[in-house]
């Protein structure tokens, strides 16, 4: 698995990640709450410590994932859902270990890394209105 792979390569094998998989709804009210962003979105996560403390367990912290809007995002880049999902696990996992992607030079090293490990990176030019599903 790529996360075992990921955390094996940042020298944390045993650290605990949460992993969430849930709908659009519920990563919507999270988004708001937590960074203010009024809509769903594909990822979220949480640290729990910077660093791992010798006395404790190494918890690296939270992933949360909508599976909604990740089947949207692999329709559209044509990928299955198991792509989109371990793809943005990795992402979100980067993120945990300090990873940012906020800059052009974070943006650039999580992409090779998500490339290296998975083939293909989390590309985040997809825009909201790419994603949006029209009512039937």
């Amino acid at each position: 698995m790529m996360a075992t792979r990921l955390l094996n390569e940042a020298n944390r094998p045993y650290a605990e990640v949460s992993v969430v998989l849930t709908d659009d709804t519920e990563i919507h009210a999270l988004n708001r709450q937590w960074r203010g962003k009024d809509s769903p979105t594909d990822v979220l996560s949480w640290a729990q410590e910077e660093e791992p403390r010798p006395d404790s367990p190494d918890i690296l912290g939270d992933v949360v994932i909508s599976l909604e809007t990740a089947a949207r995002q692999a329709d559209k880049r044509g990928w299955t859902l198991e792509e989109e999902t371990a793809l943005l696990l990795v992402h979100g996992i980067l993120h945990l270990l300090g990873y940012e992607d906020e800059t052009e030079a974070g943006s650039d090293a999580m992409k090779a890394i998500e490339t290296r490990l998975l083939g293909k990176p989390l590309d985040i030019t997809l825009s909201v209105n790419d994603l949006v599903t029209e009512p039937q």
